[in-house]
């Protein structure tokens, strides 16, 4: 397995993390028997980087790992490093009811994780989405304590903008920033990348395949259930999602040439965006399954040249998506995209 360090301060971390929100909850249905094999065999690939959050199906994505990590080989199992994120607070119906990034509430969100993951310490630890209401020196200020007392290893930031990620990095090292990287969602290339390699902070780069839209297995047809996360994302809507698929298809034709799939080269774009003198740039591949694993590891054997990368950036110009990633009322949350939004 190809490594990558996040951060100047960071931890050495698998070329590939697994994001494991899908397992628990918003695509659908799930399979737990199915997702604790996926879980498995990613560990036994060599990936190191278990992504999460305290708020993932209320509490049962955290369970989910550490049922996975309980029952795999010890050798696998202690070089596993959990990224979990915190803050977002539900409703029993799992409606948004904003953030909290409190230290009293830091301290709560913490100590619930710890129990739930069945482990004394938490490797990288963020807050999902910055709390407007909170300095963001008291929430990262809050999780140096942990740092300090050997609960939490290393510090990370989600969703956050180029202002907050300065005064988060002057009160104390962030190992990286978990934001959306895609080929559909360039926004960070403008500033916030620049920003984060000139201070040596590691991206974690989630939703590289959209949530499945640029994988090459969305059909213009699929029906979504109501529990879906996608049937509510302006992409995905029926206005924007035939826009979308074009350019899926002007992909496929850059796939088939390299005799790859249409995520491989999705994933490896990203992947190619790392440079020598950067602090690591990991893409999240959200995969519940184990033949999505297999081709998403496939990426990792893909060398993408100038050539490749002109043809890729020419089927998908940046900012060609049609759609939002998120509805209206999400996007408000979100304070890496407060100057696009002025």
């Amino acid at each position: 397995m190809q490594t990558r360090t996040l951060g100047t301060t960071g931890p050495q971390v698998s070329a590939l993390g697994l994001g494991c929100m899908g397992m628990s909850a918003a695509y659908g249905a799930t399979d737990r028997t199915e997702s604790i094999a996926t879980l498995h065999a990613a560990l036994d690939a060599g990936i190191t980087l278990l992504d999460t959050g305290d708020f993932y199906g209320m509490g049962h994505n955290e369970l989910l790992i550490n049922e996975a990590l309980r029952t795999a080989p010890r050798a696998l199992r202690e070089q596993a490093l959990t990224s979990v994120k915190f803050g977002a607070l539900r409703d029993r119906e799992g409606r948004w009811g904003g953030v909290d990034g409190r230290p009293a509430a830091v301290r709560n969100f913490l100590a619930y994780s710890l129990q739930r993951l069945g482990t004394d310490h938490i490797d990288i630890y963020r807050i999902a989405r910055v709390d407007p209401a909170v300095p963001i020196e008291e929430t990262v200020g809050t999780i140096a304590e942990a740092v300090q007392a050997g609960l939490v290893r290393h510090i990370g930031l989600s969703e956050a903008g180029p202002d907050t990620i300065r005064r988060a990095a002057a009160t104390a090292p962030i190992a990286d920033l978990q934001i959306e990287y895609s080929l559909l969602d360039r926004g960070i290339e403008d500033e916030i990348l620049p920003l984060c390699r000139e201070a040596g902070i590691g991206i974690t780069a989630y939703g590289v395949l959209s949530r499945g839209l640029i994988s090459g297995h969305w059909s213009r047809d699929r029906v979504m259930a109501a529990d879906d996360f996608r049937s509510h994302s302006p992409r995905f809507r029926q206005e924007n999602i035939d826009s979308n698929l074009d350019l899926v298809e002007a992909l496929r034709s850059v796939a088939d040439g390299k005799g790859i799939s249409v995520a491989q080269t999705a994933i490896a774009w990203v992947l190619a965006q790392n440079t020598p003198d950067s602090a690591g740039i990991v893409p999240l591949v959200g995969a519940r399954r184990r033949d999505r694993l297999a081709e998403a590891l496939g990426a990792l054997d893909v060398r993408l040249d100038a050539d490749d990368l002109a043809a890729v950036e020419k089927a998908v110009p940046a900012g060609a998506a049609a759609g939002a990633r998120y509805p209206e009322e999400q996007m408000a949350h979100l304070d890496s995209e407060k100057k696009q939004m002025k």
